[in-house]
């Protein structure tokens, strides 16, 4: 199941499928933070009104506004 980064809730689990054609701003900023496609991460925390949302990838934190949260396409896994 495709989604957005910006959908997910905290602790759950997602590999990037994607980018979305409104997103083409953030891709290449998105891809050198280590966002490529086939990465797993896991959401770490969300704020209060869901900007900024921290993600734990390739071992390091990465916390994404919400511009850029909504630029990924995401697949949810189990």
């Amino acid at each position: 199941m495709t989604t957005t980064l910006s959908e997910l809730k905290t602790k759950d689990r997602a590999k990037v499928s994607g980018f979305a054609e409104t997103g083409k701003a953030y891709r290449s900023k998105l891809l050198s933070m280590g966002l490529t496609p086939g990465a797993e991460f896991t959401v770490q925390r969300i704020a209060p009104m869901g900007d900024p949302v921290e993600i734990s990838v390739r071992g390091f934190s990465l916390s994404l506004r919400k511009d850029e949260a909504n630029a990924l396409i995401v697949e949810k896994l189990a």
